[in-house]
């Protein structure tokens, strides 16, 4: 795990410029650095080492050096295709997993994509074609930034390294405000930094006479399987988890891993070679993991670190984290993931987690909807849409009314993933320019994804979150968080070869009667206590709702709420008027308030620094 950093293109003090963008990347690589520099190019490297400790250092060159490349991840089955290329002729000059990219490359161009198995963003230079080349994961786990026009290519890890060339301009992205609004995090491929954009997962690029071209080289698709029975589903995935999480031990120095009191977390524990977890939780009201996690590391025989943060904490660290998160994130869990973060880098460099299980097996509450909404599908489209609109604009409120209107609305219209906090009416009413992006968002968005995506409702749903919520929420913060603290999280769910089989499951195998990742839990039984397995997906339950009323933290938000960002951006009225509505009790509208307030804490971080 490292940061990665370079440029293409001319600028005065080249050496010092390319300093300057891995100083700011030095939290993802604390052991060593290293520069490439031959006049064209110019690469930055820094190092967290976990594989091949004394040989593995980058940039790293083939052996004439027409090669170069910077890699950050890891490639789990790089011993295998080592094997393979030193049989096709290849000579290796160390044991790191980044060389076999670069011989790949040579073999096999960017076909080498279809060969690797593991999380990366890299970039290659090939000085005998004179481009340069890069790609990011299958899932994207690790982030890669980029800036490119015909003057040159800047690119980075992170984008405050992009920051500091000389050629980039702190400015913001609207359009990325308002379709943040709607999904809680960055969801478009143009940052929140205009100009500087996220090279999407699975995709490589090709940067070449100041052209940059963006190909995709993987697409996830479901093909649900016909009249397999359980236990042959069980059983398969049963040994694709048990295969991956073996490679994800691959490691030089130990590997712990996070726990909650999920069932995601628990089976990875349960499975792993590790002796070391860590847990945060809150007060004993709020659904607290700490007593959970004790007892079952005791069960287990491994060691547990459990840390139970306050208020206080929490709220102090928020400049903190939208700092390393670069563009804002609504997520309240982002803030305990730091916090675990931190307590692990003190014990180990790596540790597991349980990310991609609830997209891959069917483990969100809101995949039983297709079922639950099924009947709807008797009505004439016509009839439906009528109802929904009628609902709409009436005032009255009953139980039963919000299950109506999403019955009678199109799954593209009421599903773009598992955070849907401002609709596109409520964002006109408080978002001061009403025609930033001319009222797309958010459907804009999913809609490639609902265009490529086939098979059920259900498949389609989880299509929608593979490619647009893991990558924009969960995952960033999962790599953002640990790196902070210099700590490399690795996700045994999040692997193409547990897809291959994920992808196969039948619905009713993920989700049966009322219980949600039904064959994983299945398999998960055999490892873990009944009662943990079958455990009801709770999140990670951050008290935000009852914080945000106490006086303490309300006086804080509505200061912003009142602020010159606020004032610019927002109708402040709206915000102050939803934000004491939540004091009252009215409503719970915390993840609203929250959203707003994460974007100004941000902004405050990026934009009124001193």
């Amino acid at each position: 795990m490292c940061g990665i950093c370079g440029f293409v293109g001319k600028v005065n003090n080249p050496e010092e410029v390319l300093g300057r963008m891995m100083n700011k990347i030095i939290h993802r690589g604390p052991d060593s650095e290293g520069k490439y520099m031959d006049g064209e190019v110019n690469m930055g490297f820094r190092r967290l080492s976990i594989i091949d400790l004394d040989n593995g250092t980058q940039p790293m060159k083939n052996e004439d050096g027409t090669v170069v490349i910077t890699m950050n991840g890891e490639i789990y089955n790089y011993r295998e295709l080592r094997k393979e290329l030193i049989a096709k002729g290849h000579t290796f000059s160390n044991n790191s997993d980044t060389e076999v990219i670069i011989h790949g490359y040579e073999e096999y161009g960017a076909k080498v994509l279809d060969h690797l198995r593991g999380m990366f963003a890299f970039v290659l230079w090939d000085s005998k074609n004179k481009q340069m080349f890069g790609a990011r994961d299958f899932f994207g786990i690790k982030p890669f930034y980029y800036k490119a026009d015909e003057k040159g290519l800047i690119y980075a890890s992170e984008i405050k390294s992009i920051l500091e060339h000389p050629d980039s301009k702190k400015e913001l992205n609207e359009e990325a405000l308002e379709c943040y609004l709607s999904f809680q995090y960055s969801a478009l491929p143009e940052t929140f930094f205009k100009g500087i954009y996220k090279l999407p997962p699975a995709h490589y690029m090709i940067y070449k006479d100041g052209d940059m071209k963006i190909e995709r080289y993987w697409t996830p698709t479901f093909d649900e399987e016909k009249g397999v029975s359980l236990a042959s589903t069980v059983s398969r995935l049963s040994d694709v988890l048990d295969n991956s999480v073996k490679y994800h031990m691959i490691s030089d120095v130990e590997v712990g891993s996070l726990l909650s009191s999920g069932v995601d977390s628990s089976y990875v524990v349960s499975r792993f070679n590790g002796a070391k977890t860590f847990t945060v939780g809150f007060s004993k009201d709020d659904h607290n993991e700490l007593g959970y996690a004790k007892r079952f590391a005791e069960r287990m025989g491994i060691e547990n670190d459990r840390k139970s943060i306050s208020s206080e904490e929490y709220f102090g660290v928020l400049e903190k984290v939208m700092y390393h998160m670069d563009e804002p994130l609504a997520d309240a869990s982002a803030v305990a993931l730091y916090l675990v973060d931190e307590l692990a880098a003190k014990k180990v460099k790596v540790v597991l987690s349980g990310e991609g299980a609830d997209e891959f097996f069917g483990g969100y509450n809101i995949y039983h909807e297709p079922k639950s909404l099924a009947g709807f599908g008797i009505l004439p489209n016509k009839m439906k849409k009528g109802i929904r609109q009628k609902l709409i604009n009436s005032d009255k409120n009953f139980k039963g009314k919000n299950f109506l209107i999403r019955g009678c609305t199109p799954l593209e219209q009421r599903f773009i993933g598992n955070a849907n906090r401002f609709n596109p009416r409520e964002i006109r009413q408080f978002l001061k320019k009403k025609d930033v992006g001319k009222n797309r968002y958010p459907y804009s968005v999913t809609k490639p994804v609902y265009d490529m995506a086939k098979g059920s409702d259900f498949a389609r749903m989880q299509l929608v979150d593979i490619n647009l919520w893991l990558v924009g929420d969960i995952l960033l913060k999962a790599d953002k968080m640990s790196m902070a603290h210099s700590l490399e999280s690795r996700v045994p769910f999040l692997d193409k070869e547990v897809f291959a089989v994920a992808r196969r499951i039948p619905a009713e195998h993920k989700i049966h009667r009322n219980v949600t990742k039904y064959a994983f839990r299945k398999v998960a039984e055999n490892y873990i206590p009944e009662d943990v397995a079958g455990k009801k997906k709770l999140g990670f339950p951050v008290p935000l709702a009852r914080w945000i009323r106490e006086d303490r933290y309300y006086n804080e938000i509505e200061k912003a709420f009142r602020s010159e960002t606020a004032e610019k951006y927002f109708d402040v009225d709206y915000i102050c008027r939803l934000l004491e509505d939540h004091k009252k009790e009215k409503a719970d509208e915390s993840k609203k308030i929250w959203v707003i307030y994460m974007f100004l804490v941000w902004y405050r971080v990026y934009f009124n620094e001193g």
